[in-house]
């Protein structure tokens, strides 16, 4: 059984172990977090709890969400596990040839040609539809109030919001699309500073408008034209057609088990099986000591092979070139384990047989869990905002390869290969609960790492999540948190790894966990420790 104790690990946390018996969000935002538990204390269920939890944060975290995102989800309830995938496609008018023409070697990461048709709303709306209880306009109403009366920036995200603003001023030479940012995301032509407030009055109209159409307005409605017309005088790709013709999609998620548990991820395009596959690779080793330069040495080498495979054959399901079941099968997983010995690799793909993001768990007295995320992708995103209406556009189809032989090469309304992930465990048919960890790339080695903590190494949800993280950075590069042993960083260096050691945790992740004990009901929650995370409790 996973362990629901208090015991800890060895490293400096602020964060205690949290329970609760009728329910439980647990987020990286403390107001957007209450947001959640005031939902469910008003008789909403824990999908209810997450939609209002999730608008709250493009309000409170804009430097890695927006209601111009893309959103996946697993939702546990009556019994059996659903996936909603609410991520958008490129837009008609986008293509290799445009891009090429543009000037461009490579897809660029800011202004309009990375903008691909948000999905998030629409996933808001397609949740609260299946499986919400209270009316849709009551889940928003948390997060227009914030938007309109302000908040106060809590120190992570007032950071983050600066180095977002660095990072947009070197851009905006190149991309005068970026103005209507900075019109509506600083204060007197700056980054807000931590405990000031801050409000997007812009915002809280906007939700308001998908409050009351149940996000109609953003994909056939007044949003829409506003969307469509600033694409079309800025140069931009995006028209009226692609956001009219766009719908979220419930997918079955996929699953390995591992050691008896079942991990589950969504299906393709998202990177969720990177993390299948690397426990499978490392579910053919015995692990008895979590901070042994073994442990850390294997961890890190399943991790590249399986990141090495995603990157050569992940994409658009139809467009991939072997099957989920290929890669993850046992005889292939068994090829590459093989190959790791006591030495680091150069990551190579295998030859299978052919065939800045936020994160929220919520959980209900009644058995319903959810499993959230949704981002900008790189912080807030392209830069470029509808003027008027808070809508900051994610830069999402900067993961399109210009390649025309790649998997992942882009086509019109085609879906890239997707970073955001979130995750949930099982056992015998029974939910035990949703976890995640937001980071772009650093995702599927986070999931692997919270598993194998809880799984291999007997650690509860807190523990789990302070434990010091490693983070493969390319080629033989990889990063080690400060708070690991020192004598990790010497051994895996004499074993031809490349070391980092990290001060800066801001990359490692930030992560939720929260977990059901099947005799009792009661609820077990960690949250992060490297970010102003918060679980409310009931």
């Amino acid at each position: 059984m996973l362990s629901f104790s208090a015991q800890e690990y060895p490293y400096p946390s602020q964060r205690s172990l949290v329970y609760a018996r009728r329910g439980m969000v647990a987020t990286s935002q403390p107001l957007a977090a209450q947001a959640g538990l005031d939902i469910l204390k008003r008789g909403g269920n824990a999908i209810d709890a997450a939609i209002a939890t999730a608008a709250a944060l493009t309000v409170v975290e804009p430097t890695g969400c927006g209601i111009g995102g893309d959103a996946f989800a697993l939702v546990w309830t009556q019994g059996r596990l659903h996936g909603l995938d609410a991520s958008g496609q490129a837009p008609r008018a986008l293509n290799i040839e445009a891009v090429r023409g543009a000037g461009h070697s490579r897809m660029p990461l800011h202004g309009w040609t990375p903008v691909t048709v948000p999905g998030c709303p629409a996933g808001w709306a397609e949740l609260s539809r299946r499986f919400g209880r209270l009316p849709f306009a009551e889940l928003l109403a948390p997060a227009i109030e914030l938007a309109r009366d302000g908040f106060p920036l809590s120190p992570v995200i007032a950071s983050l919001w600066q180095s977002g603003l660095d990072k947009f001023r070197a851009a905006l030479p190149e991309h005068p699309e970026l103005h209507a940012w900075f019109a509506e995301f600083l204060i007197d032509g700056r980054a807000p500073r931590a405990g000031e407030l801050f409000s997007n009055p812009a915002q809280a109209d906007t939700l308001q408008a998908l409050a009351e159409s149940q996000c109609e307005s953003f994909y056939r409605g007044a949003l829409a034209r506003r969307i469509a017309a600033h694409a079309e005088s800025g140069g931009g790709y995006l028209r009226e057609d692609d956001l009219a013709g766009y719908q979220p999609r419930w997918v079955e998620p996929i699953s390995l088990n591992y050691r008896g548990y079942d991990v589950w991820e969504i299906p393709p395009s998202g990177q969720g099986l990177v993390a299948l596959m690397a426990l499978n690779i490392l579910k053919g080793f015995d692990f008895s000591e979590r901070d042994s330069p073994d442990t850390w040495h294997r961890q890190l080498e399943a991790m590249k092979l399986a990141y090495a495979d995603g990157r050569a054959y992940i994409g658009q399901p139809d467009c991939m070139r072997v099957s989920v079941a290929d890669l993850l099968s046992d005889e292939y997983a068994a090829r590459r384990r093989a190959l790791i010995g006591e030495r680091a690799l150069e990551p190579q793909p295998g030859k299978p047989r052919a065939g800045g993001t936020v994160y929220l768990a919520t959980a209900d007295g009644e058995g319903n869990m959810v499993s959230f995320i949704q981002s900008n992708y790189h912080g807030f995103g392209s830069g470029v905002v509808v003027p008027g209406t808070g809508i900051a556009l994610q830069n999402r189809g900067a993961e399109f390869s210009l390649d025309p032989q790649h998997v992942n090469c882009l086509q019109p309304g085609k879906k890239t290969f997707h970073t955001i992930i979130p995750g949930f465990l099982s056992q015998g048919g029974v939910a035990l609960g949703p976890f995640g960890v937001m980071g772009a790339y650093m995702q599927p080695q986070g999931h692997v790492q919270m598993v194998m903590n809880l799984v291999d190494f007997g650690l509860n949800p807190q523990a789990a999540l302070d434990a010091p993280r490693w983070q493969w950075l390319g080629d033989k590069r990889i990063g080690i948190e400060h708070g690991a042993p020192r004598s990790l960083a010497a051994v895996l260096t004499r074993r031809g790894h490349h070391v980092e050691v990290a001060h800066d945790l801001s990359s490692y992740g930030r992560g939720q966990i929260i977990l059901r004990d099947t005799a009792s009901g009661v609820l077990c929650g960690g949250t992060e420790p490297r970010t102003d995370a918060q679980i409310a409790a009931w």
